[in-house]
């Protein structure tokens, strides 16, 4: 798998990084080890999880996988702080106090001694900037985190943070910021990736495959297995299926057939190398979806596929 550098960073990541939000909840242990395996096999170094993802679970299965599956060394693995849900309601609390006590829990729950990308999970305009990144420079100081980032954060959110770490040489660089990126949702290229690039920060993109809706599979109606039906999923996938989204995934599906892939692996190229991208973050439910759309490392997709798919989604 080809590997590229975040941002002006030495960090070397997989252009494909796999995300573990449902490990420990809805992908039990062993199929989470068989996907880490299949991915792993194929050259990924990548794992990207968070404190909240399984109310912790998804950092316990990885943490059970080190040194069994793979060695520490061998993969990037990053987390994130600040957001929670209690009784259902969702809480953001980017404290320097709540963020180190959330990092301990989660390096507890990893079995390890640091995380090699510690990220703020989304903006909170009600904790001082400085508070937060002050969270984030004891974390890089200590060694618990060996680079630090965002998740969530607008553009101008971006440059401020990346700015006030850069004017200091003992703080903590921002090495990288995750976003929402697919041909179904391309707000990223309004500012975000421009200020990523212009602060030297590598760009991390979620949900590539339009949180599954590119597949196709919801073109008639809602599968009783797909995460559209699950009650926790279905008011993420909901807005994806409108009138424009429609015509976007029907467009890559004719371009799956004229090139003999599948709707997936169209849809994962295009943000894979589309430009400021660093790594596509992918999620599967089971070990054989994951091998399929690793699949995709054999494509580039034609400048003609890619430019009538620009239109019809921009």
């Amino acid at each position: 798998m080809q590997m590229r550098k975040a941002g002006e960073s030495g960090l070397t990541l997989s252009r494909l990084g796999l995300g573990t939000m449902t490990w420990g909840r809805d992908t039990d242990e062993h199929e989470a080890a068989d996907q880490c395996r299949a991915y792993i096999d194929a050259g990924g170094n990548f794992l990207d999880t968070a404190a909240t993802y399984g109310n912790g679970d998804s950092e316990r299965v990885i943490g059970g996988l080190i040194g069994t599956l793979f060695d520490r060394d061998e993969v990037v693995i990053a987390s994130k702080a600040g957001l929670s849900f209690v009784d259902g309601h969702r809480s953001v609390n980017n404290s320097r106090h709540a963020l180190i006590s959330e990092l301990d829990k989660t390096l507890t729950r990893l079995g390890t001694d640091f995380v090699d990308i510690w990220q703020i999970h989304m903006w909170d305009s009600e904790t001082p900037l400085d508070d937060t990144l002050s969270a984030l420079d004891y974390a890089y100081t200590s060694g618990r985190a060996r680079y630090v980032g965002l998740s969530n954060f607008n553009a101008w959110q971006i440059a401020r943070a990346a700015t006030k770490q850069s004017s200091n040489s003992a703080k903590a660089p921002i090495t990288t910021s995750q976003s929402e990126y697919s041909l179904l949702n391309r707000e990223a290229e309004v500012e975000i990736l421009d200020s990523a690039k212009a602060c030297g920060v590598g760009f991390l993109a979620w949900a590539p495959l339009g949180r599954g809706v590119l597949s196709g599979k919801y073109r008639n109606g809602i599968p009783s297995d797909s995460r559209g039906a699950a009650p926790h999923f279905a008011k993420d996938i909901a807005p994806f299926l409108d009138a424009r989204c429609t015509r976007i995934v029907d467009a890559v599906a004719v371009a799956s057939t004229g090139l003999g892939y599948s709707p997936l692996e169209i849809a994962l190229s295009w943000v894979r190398d589309a430009p400021g991208v660093t790594s596509a973050i992918i999620g599967a439910r089971t070990g054989a979806q994951l091998r399929g759309l690793l699949k995709s490392e054999e494509i580039s997709l034609p400048d003609v596929v890619r430019a009538a798919l620009n239109d019809v989604s921009a």
